[in-house]
């Protein structure tokens, strides 16, 4: 079972919040003062660093070395014997859970010093399976941690013991809470060391901020768009009705279920979910189905040894090759009992593979009329997140998506510590960073305004025609949502070229997650099909720059613009970065004069940072 984990979606960090469906050329920059690169998905911030152009530390060269291993880090090796597997002799997705949560679990409390309950666990996409005698190597430690709860990262990887080959089974993010009887936790910071820890530290805020989103993005989707659905165009004697799926499942929570503060694993819970959930999808299908994806869901309390879990499993959607299942798990403590505690509720899409381990064309489902319609069609909204979570744009959709992806690859400009000043002009610094493939540069200034002020005066591209001389035109596009824009910006011609070029941006707006930490404003080239390239303008494409804030002082603010050089720029920006050319500094400054002579134009708009 090999997994695919869509992170999704700190404001902590330079992050870019899209991916092409369509990858763009290598052109130039919509804003050539402060030009863009190359290189993965994102500029990401972790913490704020200092700018050296010295060596690094012998900790440093530790850390980055064979030798350092994060203090978080568990590690569990498992055999697959075939009371671990299910009738095809693949590991069970139930018992892999398991591990993962009693791994995970173990890395939270190592960090916190105290016991710790599962709160959460994000989406998680299947893959392959794994046989019988094959071993599962599980890794688990902590990205990042908030005040009494942190991100727990999961690698999973499977090993054939005779052919010595390995595979990444999944990645999985799940959410702890440090929970003591007596007092409450204050965790302890986490601090990253290596360039791999700095960004996951720094993408977990982001992380966090949409998991607290998330129910709302669903409630939006649901009041504010029709889901559209052909009940009344199906073949009804080809439709299997939705009630023949129902399953209904009690356990009782034993002590082998539960950790050692008597409270059940939530792996536990979640193997059982994933037995009625295959139970429900079987009946529908008539086969043995492969669980794909689990979605991401959260822990509403606790069950405890003795409860007694009613799990309940029904499909409510089934498309063309999959279909999804949703389980609700219900606990209560004696038969007597009327009341019973939502535990938690889950949504699971299974396959069912033929010999050519390609998906089959599934049965339609005929939900009830009422809630079973509801269902049918809250189904087909959580396809749609899932589609968002991969793409922030679709060449597929011509409407906007509600959540934007993550990628472990993600590059690091803030948090590099091998910055290099270059020059200084007129209390405008800039710093290079020379790699082998890659030529990044970063400017900082001292501004006196309030740093909300900075941040959202800047966050708002319309306004930069005002100060930047390089973009002509800029025209909101679409607000995705309060945080994100995308725009079309429209740049002079550079070079001889006659077309003048045009871009279409998404830029992203962060407040800070920590004290300490910066406002952020990230730009990422999107593709939108209703904004294609024309003859009229070049296309070009940002693919990783961005603004930091740092508050100073009252009334002080360190502005800084990170961004990585492509080839198709490399000249001009080399042109500046030797002194050749003034053109960096001089729309530097125009910045810092856009800024102070607008200073007291967003009084009403500060009351909400």
């Amino acid at each position: 079972m090999q997994a695919r984990h869509r992170e999704v979606r700190g404001s902590a960090g330079l992050v870019s919040l899209a991916r092409d469906s369509e990858p763009l050329p290598a052109k130039w920059d919509p804003f050539p003062s402060l030009c863009l690169g190359h290189s993965g998905l994102a500029s990401v911030f972790s913490n704020r660093t200092s700018r050296k152009s010295a060596s690094r530390t012998d900790s440093d060269n530790m850390a980055d070395g064979e030798g350092y291993r994060n203090p978080t880090e568990v590690q569990m090796s498992q055999l697959v014997l075939p009371c671990h597997t299910n009738q095809r002799g693949e590991l069970s997705v139930g018992q892999l859970l398991k591990w993962i949560d009693a791994t995970a679990c173990l890395s939270a409390e190592r960090h916190a010093g105290c016991p710790c309950v599962t709160a959460s666990m994000d989406d998680i996409y299947f893959e392959h399976t794994i046989s019988v005698g094959q071993v599962v190597n599980i890794k688990a430690k902590v990205n990042r941690a908030f005040n009494s709860s942190m991100e727990v990262g999961i690698q999973v990887v499977s090993e054939d013991l005779c052919s010595e080959k390995q595979w990444c089974v999944c990645k999985a993010l799940a959410t702890f809470v440090a929970h003591r009887e007596l007092s409450k936790v204050k965790l302890k910071p986490t601090v990253p060391r290596t360039e791999e820890e700095k960004t996951e530290h720094s993408v977990a805020a982001e992380r966090r901020r949409m998991r607290l989103v998330y129910a709302d993005t669903i409630k939006d989707l649901l009041a504010n768009c029709v889901i559209q659905d052909d009940l009344e165009s199906r073949d009804c004697s080809h439709m299997v009705p939705a009630e023949k799926t129902r399953v209904e499942s009690v356990e009782l929570v034993l002590p082998p279920h539960a950790n050692h503060q008597g409270n059940t694993f939530g792996g536990q819970i979640m193997a059982w979910m994933e037995n009625v959930a295959t139970i429900a999808a079987s009946r529908l299908c008539r086969a043995h189905p492969t669980l794909k994806t689990i979605e991401m869901f959260h822990f509403r309390g606790p069950s405890q040894v003795g409860d007694r879990l009613v799990l309940k499993a029904i499909v409510n959607n089934a498309f063309k090759h999959s279909m999804e299942v949703g389980v609700c798990v219900e606990a209560y403590r004696q038969e007597a009992e009327t009341h019973r505690r939502h535990i938690n509720s889950a949504f699971m899409t299974f396959v069912v593979l033929g010999a050519d381990d390609q998906p089959q064309m599934l049965p339609w489902i005929r939900p009830q009329p009422g809630d079973g319609e509801r269902r049918y069609r809250e189904a087909s909204a959580r396809k749609k997140i899932r589609l968002d979570r991969k793409y922030i744009v679709s060449c597929k959709q011509a409407e906007m998506p509600l959540s934007v992806p993550w990628d472990p690859s993600n590059q690091m400009l803030v948090a590099k510590d091998n910055w290099v000043l270059s020059s200084e002009s007129n209390q405008v610094r800039l710093y290079t960073l020379e790699e082998d493939k890659f030529l990044s540069f970063h400017m900082e200034m001292l501004v006196h305004v309030d740093t909300a002020q900075a941040f959202l005066l800047l966050s708002d591209l319309r306004r930069r025609p005002e100060w930047d001389k390089h973009c002509r035109s800029v025209e909101l596009v679409q607000q995705v949502d309060e945080d994100d824009a995308i725009y079309h910006v429209i740049s002079p011609a550079l070079g001889g070229d006659p077309k003048p070029q045009d871009f279409i941006i998404l830029a992203s707006r962060r407040k800070p997650c920590d004290t300490g930490e910066p406002y952020v404003i990230a730009l990422r080239s999107v593709t939108l099909p209703t904004h294609r390239e024309t003859p009229e303008y070049r296309r070009g494409e940002t693919v990783c720059s961005g603004f930091c804030f740092w508050r100073e002082g009252d009334q002080l603010t360190k502005v800084s613009y990170y961004n990585q050089a492509t080839p198709g720029v490399l000249k001009y920006v080399t042109t500046n970065v030797t002194g050749l050319s003034s053109e960096f500094y001089t729309t530097f400054k125009a910045c810092e004069h856009f800024l102070l002579d607008n200073r007291n134009d967003l009084a009403p708009s500060l009351q909400t940072l």
